[in-house]
């Protein structure tokens, strides 16, 4: 399949892109802007095999300079982090609405397939059972906002203008190339070097914690096979608190219990997300890591490859990027 992947040089697109590549032998053009989180190195293992454009999905002429000769659109492009979406929401709108928003006119006037990549946050919070896709939207951040925004954007457009649209809603991701600001690699970057572990309030929030390379399975699998203008969330087989997760981390690098911090919760910090992830199950899709097993896998990825995060934890990645992009690198 052709397929123009944005957002591909971040963790779970490079992810997706890599086994897209080399499982399935798909022709792959990537568009990313390379932001902080954004990294060429990612895409390493299939970097002679693809074609990559330094672009944003807001960009139209970007666009436009590489969607020709595609059959789908999928779109992992978007800012992420909800402590940055509270500081700085004015990104999140640019790019996760105004950047869907030229994604599906590009989509539209070639008749294209288009994946729009989202997350378990749009439900909002939830006490207890799992969200399914029929949940009302109830987003609580400027990050989930805009994240809802975009996917009712994809959604009208199926049902205005009849595109083949399909939505995928993750619940939390980890695995290996997770940029660092991250709960998980965070901790597990601050556990090796010996620092501080902060945990928001009582570290009692529940996730429902999906390994990458499943979710880019999941995603692959809604592409091929889902219906078009259909919701299929894609949820991990376990929740844990975060507290547990900080404490398993620590039994992992063998750090000590002691670095543990206890900070400020964050405004707005949503108790529990969990996903039912029976509709994508009917279409052959399940999740093959648990989260005993991935964390394992994930903290000795990140020991093993000091020199895809060193830079990052130095400082010299900041100026990297500066000089190499020629703009500031905000906090």
């Amino acid at each position: 399949m052709r397929l123009l992947v944005c957002g591909g040089a971040g963790f779970i697109g490079s992810t997706f892109v890599r086994m897209r590549v080399h499982e399935h032998g798909d022709e792959v053009t990537v568009l990313d802007k390379l932001t902080y989180a954004g990294r060429r190195e990612n895409l390493d293992p299939v970097s002679s095999e693809i074609r990559f454009v330094h672009g944003a999905i807001e960009d139209p002429p970007a666009v436009e300079d590489t969607v020709a000769g595609c059959e789908a659109i999928v779109n992992f492009a978007a800012e992420t982090h909800v402590d940055r979406s509270i500081t700085g929401p004015e990104e999140f709108i640019m790019t996760n609405m105004q950047g869907t928003h030229v994604l599906l006119e590009a989509a539209r006037t070639r008749g294209l397939r288009y994946l729009q990549v989202s997350t378990d946050e749009v439900y909002g919070s939830i006490e207890e059972g799992s969200f399914t896709e029929s949940s009302p939207l109830q987003p609580s951040s400027p990050y989930s906002a805009t994240k809802t925004g975009g996917d009712l954007l994809v959604w009208s457009y199926f049902h205005t203008y009849g595109l083949s649209t399909v939505i995928c809603r993750g619940s939390n991701n980890y695995g290996p190339h997770q940029y660092p600001e991250k709960l998980i690699p965070l901790m597990v970057l601050n556990a090796l070097a010996g620092d501080r572990l902060p945990v928001y309030g009582d570290g009692g929030q529940v996730r429902n914690w999906l390994f990458v390379e499943d979710f880019a399975r999941g995603i692959g699998h809604a592409l091929l096979h889902g219906e078009a203008g259909e919701v299929y969330n894609c949820g991990g087989p376990d929740e844990c608190d975060n507290l547990t997760v900080v404490r398993r981390i620590i039994e992992l690098t063998g750090a000590d219990p002691g670095l543990i911090e206890f900070v400020t919760d964050r405004p707005g910090h949503d108790r529990r997300y969990s996903l039912s992830s029976s509709k994508l199950q009917d279409l052959g899709w399940r999740a093959q890591v648990r989260f005993e097993e991935g964390l394992a896998r994930t903290v000795a990825w990140y020991r093993d490859n000091e020199s895809w995060w060193e830079p990052i934890r130095s400082g010299a990645y900041r100026e990297y990027y500066e000089r190499h992009y020629g703009r500031a690198l905000k906090d």
